[in-house]
């Protein structure tokens, strides 16, 4: 399995496992929710879904038909698509066996999970993620993350005698872009550390019990979310 469909199957799972869908719905909510799947087509989904359930992962299912069988007006309604020629809608649902496989998606939290498009998928599920999982992706990443800056600007220094102004401005764009993500990647940990360290203060009998969906004081501002491995961040 390829990285990239190993992601898209991780996105379908996980989106599979807050309400039954069919291939539009999914397609539309990867496009809208996961913008690193904006590109994809029906073409690569189709044969995700068909792995999925081949896994036992995945049930297919007829969608209900929202039409009753006489019309309000007391007319038979309108023929079922096996008559009509039009192809009925396949719902997919997620097994038991799939959220047990989704869940231990989730506890992984190896270098996979640091890479960009990668790190834009869990992220996305942080909110069904344990939040000391959250933690190690998130500490991973922002190493991930540093590493990168300083070979970038180890070989900014090396070559930019060489550079006309254009590409060096390139390359200066480029390193703000990983900062900020550095910067963006500390304040998370601050908060999810803040709300452990609530937690672990609070007087016994009223700890909270650390779930996932738990943000920890999650700051509430509009640049809080995973930015675009699209971007144009150095590889």
């Amino acid at each position: 399995m390829s990285r990239r469909s190993g992601i898209l199957e991780f996105a379908v799972l996980g989106l599979l496992r807050e309400s039954p869908m069919h291939g539009y719905e999914l397609r539309k909510r990867l496009n809208t929710s996961l913008g690193i799947f904006r590109a994809f087509s029906y073409g690569t989904l189709y044969p995700c879904l068909k792995t999925l359930v081949a896994s036992g992962w995945l049930i297919e299912e007829p969608a209900a038909d929202p039409v009753d069988s006489t019309s309000a007006a007391g007319r038979p309604a309108a023929a079922p698509s096996s008559l009509t020629g039009r192809r009925a809608k396949i719902v997919y649902r997620l097994t038991a066996e799939g959220k047990e496989h989704f869940e231990e998606l989730l506890s992984h939290t190896g270098p996979d999970a640091w890479e960009d498009e990668h790190f834009a998928a869990r992220f996305a599920f942080f909110g069904q993620t344990e939040r000391e999982v959250r933690m190690r992706v998130l500490e991973g990443r922002r190493s991930r993350l540093e590493e990168r800056l300083e070979k970038m600007r180890a070989s900014l220094v090396r070559t930019r005698e060489r550079l006309d102004d254009y590409t060096l401005e390139l390359q200066r764009h480029g390193m703000e872009s990983v900062e900020r993500e550095v910067r963006w990647l500390n304040e998370l940990i601050e908060s999810e550390r803040s709300g452990r360290d609530r937690r672990r203060s609070s007087p016994e009998g009223s700890a909270q019990q650390d779930t996932p969906g738990e943000t920890g004081g999650l700051p509430r501002h509009r640049d809080n979310i995973p930015p675009d491995p699209s971007d144009d961040t150095a590889k």
